[in-house]
């Protein structure tokens, strides 16, 4: 039986050109090796594959718009797989974990590559553990940066394109040679130009509605960037006389040489920032990922547990250690991009087909068509991938293998939990959503967030109330998540939120007052006291002053700061302590 499960209301705050800043952090970094990659592979018949891998791209892009439309509360392999099986959305969500740990290696050592340093498996260890340990006190604006990274990089390659343009009179093209499996297989080679596309999906549930709107604003410009661009730089790829190798940096290659080494080293500069921006968004969503499934109980409890910072601290070791040991084992790009694949295409895969499938959906028959023949696709392209790239195979079956062993540990451990009921808590915590339905009866108007038992802050909280001649006051606890796409539908309050509010509750009502204590979730604590203090229109919002040092100031920002600048101007802030 479940202690205390809230409902947890997801912030619907992304905007569509947030939503495709952070899609383009994803998909948009693939070009960095997929050109190299294609051109390693096929040499001059490389435009061929990626004028085929562009028209596979444009239909997936359209593909992930109609899953964003069906699925406005989480369209990702996990969410939406969810409501058919519990065991494949396990599945779906562990060959993202594959993903995941794959793109973080593969970006991390990319990203030094293109620096051009030696050595650079082990600039990607240190890169690695040094974004481990960063995201320790846990950087809530790290999604600025990777939009600002993401702005300079689609300024420097339109440049770029801008002066290869002119060069493309005569691109040396050889048609395929081989068979049509031999091409068939050369294709899958490259087909990691797809990673990162399931991002926009995980993300609808905390999207501004209308979700479908949101969506699609958001996929068609990287859609476009992604299949265009692509395709011009590959065309002055194949433009270049003599090129060999470089398929760790192909597009710095290609700016030394249309516009010079000058250039070559501000986009070798943009595009390691970008790479390592995508190692950093690869981390939080392994984080992400391992914090939902352990709410959900598929997971051991011990991924969900915060640090003082609100970072899943168990999750944020396994989502650095592993992919340091995967570079450990295998640092060869095209080999990592090998182990990349697998775990893409199986997510995508395992997701447009489900979605295809699902009868319930309200699908237009266009809409049902093109997710079948993407999905027929896509299933051809992972079977290719299982019966050549045994490595992939062996990797996806061990990260397959210990997510479920984990899975059946956490089912055994709620099943041996005792259960607590409510009522043996002596305390009923509220969401703010549950306190708004009983206004009527318990009508305050001071909302006193907590984050730790503050005997002061209560002692001055029950003086505010006396001289307004009011005995009824909300007290909050804003439970911490890791920032990020990851909204459980319902969750349990930590044991340590339920011991703060009711101490809180105890300390009040020895002072007359009745205490009306509520619990959220969220990564913005401030943003929730605010909207909290909207929903119940309080006119007072009473918070405990804390101490944080330079560090973590830069890194995780000010909950008082937040409050400050949004709350409505009519509602007062008081600072105790």
């Amino acid at each position: 039986m479940a202690l205390l499960l809230k409902k947890v209301e997801r912030p619907r705050e992304l905007k569509w050109y947030q939503a495709s800043a952070m899609l383009y952090g994803d998909w948009g970094t693939s070009k960095a090796y997929v050109l190299g990659l294609a051109f390693a592979i096929a040499g001059h018949a490389s435009m061929f594959f990626l004028l085929a891998m562009s028209a596979l791209t444009a239909i997936v892009g359209l593909c992930y718009i109609v899953i964003c439309k069906a699925y406005p509360d989480g369209g990702g392999v996990y969410s939406a797989v969810r409501q058919r099986s519990r065991t494949l959305a396990v599945v779906g969500a562990l060959l993202l974990v594959a993903d995941y740990v794959v793109t973080a290696s593969l970006s991390s050592l990319d990203a030094f590559h293109y620096l051009g340093l030696p050595h650079p498996q082990w600039w990607a260890v240190g890169a690695l553990v040094l974004i481990g340990a960063i995201n320790i006190v846990g950087p809530t604006k790290s999604g600025n940066l990777a939009a600002i990274i993401a702005g300079f990089t689609i300024s420097t390659l339109a440049v770029l394109c801008v002066a290869v343009i002119p060069h493309l009179k005569n691109i040396p093209m050889a048609p395929p040679e081989g068979s049509l499996f031999s091409n068939w297989t050369k294709f899958v080679g490259i087909v990691l130009a797809l990673s990162g596309v399931e991002a926009i999906a995980n993300a609808t549930g905390i999207m501004v509605e209308p979700v479908k709107k949101t969506a699609r604003r958001a996929i068609l410009p990287v859609l476009m960037e992604v299949t265009v661009v692509s395709l011009i730089l590959g065309a002055a790829m194949n433009s270049i006389p003599g090129l060999s190798g470089h398929t760790e940096d192909m597009i710095r290659v290609i700016g030394d040489h249309y516009v010079g080494v000058w250039f070559g080293r501000i986009i070798a500069l943009v595009m390691g920032l970008l790479l390592l921006s995508a190692c950093n968004t690869a981390i939080m969503d392994l984080v992400s990922i391992m914090f939902l499934m352990s709410k959900d109980k598929e997971l051991p409890p011990i991924f969900g547990r915060l640090n003082r910072y609100g970072m899943p601290w168990f999750g944020l070791a396994v989502a650095t250690a592993v992919p340091v040991a995967v570079l450990v084992v295998e640092h060869d790009v095209t080999h990592l991009a090998a182990l990349y694949a697998i775990g893409v295409v199986g997510a995508i895969t395992l997701n447009i087909s489900a979605c295809c499938t699902n009868l319930d959906l309200d699908l237009k028959k266009h809409e049902r068509a093109m997710l079948a023949a993407a999905a027929l696709v896509m299933i051809l392209v992972e079977a290719t991938i299982i019966c050549q790239k045994h490595n992939a195979v062996i990797f996806v079956s061990i990260v397959l293998a210990v997510g479920l062993l984990a899975r059946a540990l956490a089912q055994r451990l709620e099943a041996a939990r005792v259960p607590v009921m409510p009522e043996m808590l002596g305390i009923n915590v509220l969401s703010p959503e549950e306190a708004r339905d009983l206004m009527p009866l318990y009508k305050g108007s001071t909302l006193v967030p907590m984050k730790a038992f503050s005997p002061s802050l209560i002692e001055e909280a029950a003086l505010h109330l006396k001289g307004k001649n009011e005995s009824v006051v909300y007290a909050l606890f804003v439970e911490e998540k890791p920032p990020g796409w990851a909204y459980p539908t319902e969750v349990e309050p930590s044991p340590q939120s339920i011991d703060i509010l009711k101490r809180a509750f105890q300390a009040f009502e020895q002072k007359g007052v009745t205490a009306v204590p509520l619990w959220s979730l969220g990564d913005n604590p401030g943003g929730v006291i605010v909207k909290t203090a909207k929903d119940l229109n309080v006119d007072t919002v009473m918070i405990g002053a804390t101490r944080r040092g330079t560090f973590e100031k830069l890194l995780r920002g000010e909950v008082l700061k937040n409050i400050t600048q949004d709350l409505p101007t009519e509602k007062h802030l008081v600072i105790c302590n």
